[in-house]
């Protein structure tokens, strides 16, 4: 068969009819995959069982049963997520040889509702990163251009979705690895509020700011695919005790009124005059819509790069120590004691930003410096959410650039840390307040994308989703597909 640009409701409707099979349908989208990855690398590997699988969908199909929410849809996981039985590196050399014993709850969700999961794909080791770069196999490339990074630490989910190498990913969004390289690479991404999606079976970052979310084409895809994975999860306590409302009526309501923010800190000096004049377009686009637009300020907001690259490390040092080279994953053993064998490993197994953040990380929560870095910082933390608590009373939703820039050459920034860490200027502020944020595709500037960012109060992904489809409803971005 032949492959074009596919939604989730363009599968259904051709399993329906029809059209295709399902194992026909995985089978083109593996082909074109391979294909395409040759040049992108946007997965660290593919799944044969997925033509197993797909032929368990038509099957299912054969006997009469209701088609699932997103029944036979090709679709990817990060690698810092579980599948049972199947390898999960989250792109380090310490992780090579480790096969998961259970699934991650996110990733279950998906597969019970239809979903195929074609393959894994890369990312920055253990999500740490902006660029797919830090990956210890391989860099991913940008869709829009080959010479150009796809962002961070998801940008081989969606480097994938832009190529159309599946229709829907699932990434994790610590602070802003879901929007940066949606952003960048053209495409919807989504992180939920904390607690609002399990984060069972997700090899963790940053437990306080980790959230697992997808990447799509179309803001009523990632719609879609927010509803099967959001929900409670006994295995999480930190998710919501109540289920998610269904927002794919609300969705479509008109966006009349609606108060939308213009928070001035996220167009301060660091912000390309392109990138701020684009989303100044997209400003009036609402406006035309009938939103109603006003100047707010998160005074704050200077404050929260600093607070994010405190409370991160700190967090991961804490996370990553199960790695020692003594129950699973790497293990460099010659007749040493205990000591050399983690240091050893962990030598070996590490790539050199995850040392650097583990090292920062220990260093903020040591003894007689712990309050003066950590704990400053919590209380920063803190201050960011009251402050986005309170522009929520006057707002509905906040718009603002995703990035600062669009995406940067291969090698620019992967040696100067403390540049790299700026492009995560603008999206770690919705993280630290554990409030719901989306980039949509919004323009171009020299034939690279350009994302809008928007944010919405803590829970309200119903009026996030509101806000994005109707902009979508009312422009074509989306559908720019990459030369590649």
């Amino acid at each position: 068969m032949t492959l074009e640009p596919h939604t989730i409701a363009d599968i259904r409707t051709g399993l329906e009819r029809k059209t295709w099979s399902c194992r026909e349908l995985v089978n083109s989208y593996l082909d074109s995959a391979k294909i395409k990855d040759k040049s992108l690398a946007s997965f660290l590997r593919f799944r044969p069982a997925a033509l197993d699988e797909a032929a368990d969908v038509d099957a299912r199909i054969g006997r009469g049963e209701l088609l699932r929410p997103l029944e036979g849809v090709p679709v990817a996981v990060k690698d810092n997520m579980l599948l049972a039985g199947e390898t999960a590196t989250a792109a380090s050399k310490i992780l090579a040889n480790y096969n998961a014993v259970y699934t991650a709850t996110a990733v279950q969700k998906f597969r019970d509702a239809g979903a195929i999961i074609i393959g894994q794909t890369n990312l920055d080791e253990f999500a740490m990163g902006a660029s797919t770069e830090n990956s210890a196999y391989q860099p991913t490339r940008n869709p829009w251009d080959v010479g150009r990074v796809p962002g961070g630490s998801s940008g081989g989910s969606a480097a994938a979705v832009a190529s159309d190498q599946v229709v829907a990913a699932l990434g994790s969004d610590t602070g802003g690895s879901i929007r940066q390289p949606a952003g960048f690479c053209n495409v919807v991404g989504m992180k939920p509020t904390y607690g609002r999606v399990s984060r069972y079976g997700l090899i963790a970052l940053a437990s306080s700011l980790d959230q697992i979310g997808p990447l799509t084409r179309t803001v009523a895809d990632a719609q879609k695919v927010y509803q099967v994975i959001a929900g409670p999860d006994a295995c999480d306590p930190t998710t919501a005790p109540a289920a998610p409302d269904d927002v794919s009526e609300t969705m479509r309501q008109s966006i009349k009124d609606m108060r939308i923010g213009w928070p001035k800190e996220f167009f301060g000096a660091g912000v390309d005059p392109n990138v701020r004049a684009v989303v100044e377009a997209a400003a009036k686009v609402y406006e035309e819509l009938g939103a109603t637009l006003s100047e707010v300020s998160l005074p704050h907001t200077p404050q929260a790069l600093a607070t994010y690259y405190v409370i991160l490390p700190a967090e991961a040092s804490s996370n990553l120590a199960r790695f020692d080279g003594i129950r699973y994953g790497l293990s460099v053993r010659q007749n040493q004691g205990l000591d050399m064998i983690y240091r050893q490993t962990r030598a070996k197994g590490f790539g050199p930003e995850v040392k650097r953040r583990i090292m920062i990380g220990t260093f903020s929560l040591s003894s007689g410096y712990s309050d003066a870095y950590y704990g400053q910082a919590t209380r920063v933390r803190s201050l960011i959410r009251e402050e986005f608590d309170q522009v929520f009373d006057q707002v509905d939703i906040l718009l603002a650039p995703t990035s600062p820039t669009t995406a940067f050459p291969l090698g620019e920034k992967v040696d100067d840390p403390l540049t790299m860490y700026l492009a995560d200027l603008l999206t770690v502020p919705a993280n630290l307040a554990n409030i719901p944020a989306m980039s949509i595709p919004a323009g171009f500037i020299d034939g690279l994308p350009v994302g809008l960012q928007l944010m919405a109060r803590q829970w309200d992904e119903a009026r996030l989703f509101q806000a994005g489809y109707a902009y979508q409803q009312a422009t074509d971005w989306h559908t720019k597909l990459p030369p590649t």
